[in-house]
């Protein structure tokens, strides 16, 4: 996912329970002012905007959609890691307090005194009509996965304007419930955009405006707003234009008036931007950092931005030619010792990565590690992982591994591995990136090592997602082996790193159809359990088995920040908040 998701974006536009980091680096320029009444904000490259419902769906998975929408539409309750520790944001929610009952089936929300741009009250009933939408529309929405929300919000009872209550079809963990599925929804101005029909027709209307980006400053659909700015200019390049909304009465005051999105095709025009003084923010990559002394004497802080985040390479267990190999255990570790973390953070990232050996974020401290993942279970080593293979009846053949001892025996292949089958895979990996391509290379040398053949194609990160999807063996689609989408990390969590889109049978974002219902059974225990232990034991168990190739956790930017520009929240989610900027000097 960036997809995110990939949010690579994949993961959820509105908040979802994750994100596919769909980045690069970013040609557009500004001209900045320096100081006062505008800031000139780089996008990352090719990372342009193009929706602005805050409710996400599966083509319009971007962080910065994401964040500019969560600008002019509040979250119900907004999550953020810029102070250090992934939070609720209360001076950016519309809730102010949810209560959890006893026995954690359900939660009474009470909303803060707040109105529309246009004078309105925002209500319960406001809630209610996003209820409504995301219940009769879930499938279409990317922060879908079944049995999840909505499916297991069973229902919706108001109080007063100001109170409601949210039933649940068992008891939840309500860490997990409040930063992964109460944070996706938004209050939307029912009285504004409620044309009548159902919630069906809604939705449809609501997408079809928010398709038409050209027309996006005029329809007064978005004039509407709950929060600190809105809408001035948004062009079909990608170049955004936020005003300070003067009728916001919530507690993220806009201190800057005119926030100047812009948007680059290429790293090195972005860098070029940072280089003429044309921007006040922007990014370099990891290769970039020997020219950190060039950039401070221009006026700019260089401040490495930490992701909650996990890198990975799906296997595509599906997959007719190898995925009977990836689905051997043993094979898998043999990739994973193949895979030298330690170099790969330390050379080809310049130090600004940290090696991730399971499925939780471990770039920063947390309780919800394992004692197992934080170990590293297969340490590289080359030697190491020829002896996996050749124990179990590969012998290696012209340079490349090659099975000629097939069967389920303990020294066998391995059930469904054909005799002659040659340990040779291929990744479709993100393109656009130099980082990214001396990893791929580097990998690739020491697979070669064991005797695993590693064949890299690239292409832009959308292509990588639509051609790298969930298949069945038998459709064309499904020729994938290996998926890479993670230059700036691959998957972004939420508050609670639950693991339910990414590796459940069926999860929105499991693209290699990994499934395992020990670790179903985990994963379900991890949201329901009042014990952040259950979440160390699914860490433990896929530190363990290898549902995809661990890779360092690269941090999610390298920010460039003109000397006077404060306020800015390295939000460890991957979200912008421009209501938290300011001029200091």
């Amino acid at each position: 996912m960036s997809p995110a998701r990939a949010r690579l974006l994949a993961g959820a536009a509105a908040l979802s329970a994750g994100t596919l980091l769909l980045a690069g680096c970013s040609g557009s320029s500004g001209t900045s002012s320096g100081s006062g009444d505008s800031i000139d904000y780089a996008l990352p490259a090719n990372f342009t905007p193009n929706w602005i419902l805050p409710i996400g769906t599966a083509a319009h998975l971007n962080t910065n959609n994401i964040s500019i929408a969560n600008t002019l539409w509040e979250p119900l309750i907004a999550y953020d890691g810029s102070t250090g520790k992934i939070a609720w944001n209360k001076a950016g929610s519309i809730a102010t307090a949810a209560d959890f009952a006893a026995d954690n089936k359900s939660v009474r929300i009470t909303l803060g005194d707040r109105h529309w741009s246009d004078g309105k009250p925002i209500t319960s009933a406001d809630v209610r009509f996003w209820f409504d939408l995301i219940k009769a529309n879930k499938a279409q929405w990317a922060g879908y996965n079944p049995g999840k929300a909505p499916d297991n919000w069973t229902s919706f009872k108001t109080e007063d304007a100001r109170h409601f209550t949210i039933a649940f079809d068992q008891a939840y963990n309500p860490q997990w419930m409040l930063a992964n599925e109460l944070s996706s929804i938004t209050p939307l101005p029912r009285h504004a955009w409620d044309k009548g029909g159902g919630p069906e027709q809604v939705w449809t209307y609501l997408n079809a405006a928010a398709k038409n980006i050209a027309g996006y400053e005029k329809n007064a659909l978005w004039k509407t707003i709950s929060g600190p700015y809105a809408i001035k200019s948004y062009s079909t390049a990608g170049k955004v234009v936020l005003t300070a909304n003067k009728k916001y009465d919530g507690g993220e005051q806009p201190a800057i008036p005119t926030v100047n999105l812009l948007p680059f095709t290429t790293a090195d025009a972005e860098k070029n931007a940072l280089r003429s003084g044309s921007v006040d923010y922007g990014y370099i990559e990891a290769t970039d950092l020997d020219q950190k002394d060039s950039f401070t004497a221009r006026g700019y802080e260089v401040k490495p931005w930490s992701g909650w985040a996990i890198t990975y390479m799906p296997y595509n267990f599906n997959n007719p030619a190898m995925g009977a190999v990836f689905r051997q255990l043993y094979a898998r570790q043999a990739v994973q010792r193949s895979i030298d973390q330690a170099s790969l953070a330390k050379v080809v990232f310049n130090g600004t990565a940290v090696p991730g050996y399971g499925p939780v974020p471990q770039g920063q401290a947390s309780d919800f590690v394992s004692q197992a993942q934080k170990d590293d279970p297969y340490p590289f080593s080359t030697t190491a992982a020829r002896k996996l293979l050749t124990g179990h009846g590969w012998t290696e053949q012209g340079g490349v591994m090659t099975c000629t001892s097939p069967g389920s025996g303990a020294s066998q292949c391995g059930e469904g591995v054909a005799e002659g089958t040659e340990f040779a895979m291929q990744v479709l990996s993100q393109s656009g990136s130099t980082v990214t391509d001396n990893m791929m290379s580097a990998i690739q040398s020491s697979l070669a090592k064991t005797g695993i053949k590693f064949s890299i194609r690239t292409a832009p990160v959308n292509s990588v997602l639509s051609q790298t999807p969930q298949c069945k063996a038998s459709q064309s689609i499904c020729k994938w082996q290996l998926s890479f989408f993670g230059t700036a990390g691959s998957w972004y969590f939420p508050a609670f790193p639950t693991g339910d889109s990414l590796f459940q049978t069926g999860g929105g974002s499991n693209f290699g159809s990994y499934s395992d219902p020990e670790v179903d059974k985990l994963i379900s225990a991890s949201t329901t359990s009042g014990s952040t232990k259950a979440v160390r034991d699914y860490s433990a168990a896929l530190a363990e088995d290898l549902p995809v190739i661990w890779l360092p956790e690269p941090v999610y930017q390298i920010s460039v920040v003109r000397n006077g520009l404060g306020g800015f929240a390295q939000d460890s989610l991957a979200n912008f908040h421009p209501a938290q900027w300011k001029w200091t000097g």
